[in-house]
């Protein structure tokens, strides 16, 4: 009897946390929907964008949820690391490298990992360095020297996507490919300078330390690529060799899905970058796989891909808005709120110099390696790129969280801080910086403000025909293709020389093996077939 009592309690609990569930889920998919409305009804505002309409809607659900509970709780779940990286990240930047115009993206791909690389490194730095000599003697709380350079990789992850919301692909493709470039490039950077931080003894550094801690950062990079790159190899080989859709688009268009998602979780399983290698598998797909699948199933992965990223991304802000008023984190700092302000102050302070200190200085170095007049970063673009960059979102608030709380929660006053400063700054440069990027951009590059085209990762950018231009525009056509004369042409122009020779073994070895562009698999009811029948 005592038994049958204690399973019906058991059961009517369960069933009261699974209606909460129901409830929380049917809440956050409705606030989802509301963010897509109003982000169409704003689209030609001068100030919002997509990003900030989510930001505001989790806010104002954050304060209505924390007056409904009388200021117990302002969100409807708790921030899991997890749900982030395993679940929202890969989407987007998936999307990002399966929708890059490669042409652009390689042609510039030296001045991208200057920027979003060894740029990233100079801003860690900067900003670590600022942080171990200011917050030290602040007495914040019980924080080391691992804490002040995770505060660096935390903060050296920046948000292009108000920018990339403004910026023309088309007007302004190299602007484009630098943000964008870099801004993939940069959250690959710090969360691998994050991930490599956790490894180590940062308590007694020295050479030894700074060299493994380097040759480990470089371990991860190379690998990481590489296996992103062995994923879309092989479901490009799958696809051409078995040529699933004569029989079934669904499978094809699946097995595309699962084996992106199946590369970057491999390298998380092996301690990898997963940003990194599910980039790649984006850009390696988009050039191979994607051309070995029939005509529905190009026109069907590309609108998938992007509609994941595109909710992935709204959920996050959304989240974002709602978690900035969580009561217990604010409850540990609120006993020195001055100090609270002043350390967010501090922090924001140091993304504007930790920006300025690279791109300036970066940019000029690149610009006396080019010749052309059209190839050089002009000051403008200079100060759209150091622009883009300021923003902080969702991958800051994930380390963050990663760092300095354990499963959500923090008891400790220095974490405490850490993550309301975190949050303010999130909050502060997405909001004002974001919605001064329009007018900014259209005062800097008055060419660009007329058309306004968003990230690759929104649906909006399929408005383009799929299946003729826009892969295809992505490939230079060999005719253009000049051949490297001698030594000297390798050393003035590398990036032209080595398209030259990876276009040669590209059509030479690779596209006969993966399939491609011109290399589609000839099958019985393939759409080569059905143009070979159509040509008779």
């Amino acid at each position: 009897m005592g038994l049958e009592v204690a399973a019906a309690r058991l059961g009517a609990l369960y069933t009261t946390s699974d209606y909460a569930s129901v409830v929380s889920i049917n809440l956050f998919v409705a606030l989802l929907c509301a963010c897509i409305v109003l982000g169409h009804l704003l689209e030609e505002n001068r100030w919002v964008n997509e990003s900030i309409t989510a930001l505001i809607i989790g806010l104002c659900t954050g304060v209505v949820i924390l007056l409904m509970t009388k200021g117990k709780s302002s969100h409807l779940f708790v921030f899991s690391e997890d749900l982030f990286f395993i679940y929202l990240l890969p989407p987007i930047i998936f999307n990002a490298g399966f929708q890059v115009k490669k042409k652009q993206f390689f042609r510039n791909f030296m001045t991208i990992t200057l920027f979003g690389a060894v740029g990233t490194m100079i801003s860690f730095f900067t900003i670590s360095i600022a942080a171990i000599a200011i917050f030290s003697r602040m007495n914040i709380g019980t924080l080391d020297v691992g804490d002040f350079l995770a505060i660096g990789a935390i903060f050296s992850a920046t948000d292009s996507v108000c920018t990339l919301q403004v910026l023309n692909q088309d007007e302004t493709p190299f602007l484009y490919s630098l943000v964008f470039g870099e801004g993939v490039v940069n959250d690959a950077t710090s969360i691998v300078l994050f991930n490599a931080l956790q490894n180590f003894d940062l308590v007694h550094i020295d050479a030894a330390v700074v060299l493994k801690f380097l040759g480990n950062f470089f371990y991860l990079f190379l690998s990481s690529t590489f296996l992103g790159v062995f994923a879309g190899l092989l479901s490009a080989y799958i696809i051409k060799k078995l040529y699933i859709g004569r029989h079934s688009t669904d499978r094809e268009v699946a097995l595309m899905m699962l084996m992106a998602y199946l590369s970057y979780m491999l390298a998380e399983l092996l301690d990898l970058s997963g940003i990194l290698t599910v980039f790649f598998c984006g850009i390696v797909m988009s050039h191979y796989t994607w051309h070995n699948v029939t005509e529905s199933s190009r026109v069907t992965t590309k609108h998938a891909f992007a509609t994941l990223s595109f909710i992935a991304e709204t959920f996050l802000f959304l989240y974002v808005g709602m978690d900035a008023l969580d009561i217990e984190k604010w409850e540990f700092a609120s006993d020195r709120p001055g100090k609270s302000i002043g350390i967010s102050s501090i922090l924001l302070g140091l993304v504007l110099i930790g920006r300025a200190a690279f791109v300036f200085p970066l940019s000029f170095l690149s610009n006396l390696t080019k010749k052309a007049p059209n190839e050089k970063i002009t000051w403008r673009q200079q100060v759209v790129i150091w622009w883009a960059g300021l923003m902080r979102g969702a991958v800051s608030i994930a380390l963050a969280y990663n760092k300095f709380t354990r499963s959500g929660h923090t008891q400790l006053h220095g974490n405490a801080i850490m993550i309301t400063s975190t949050i303010t700054v999130v909050l502060f440069s997405t909001m004002v910086f974001g919605m001064m990027t329009k007018p900014l951009i259209r005062l800097l590059l008055p060419a660009s403000g007329h058309a306004v085209t968003s990230e690759p990762s929104s649906p909006k950018s399929l408005h383009s025909p799929l299946l003729t231009s826009m892969q295809g525009s992505d490939l230079e056509s060999t005719t253009n293709i000049v051949r490297p004369s001698s030594l000297r042409m390798l050393l003035t122009k590398p990036t032209h020389t080595v398209h030259y020779y990876w276009r040669k073994f590209d059509d030479a070895l690779m596209r006969p093996m993966f399939g491609g562009r011109g290399f589609v698999p000839f099958s019985p009811g393939s759409p080569t077939e059905q143009s070979h029948h159509g040509g008779r």
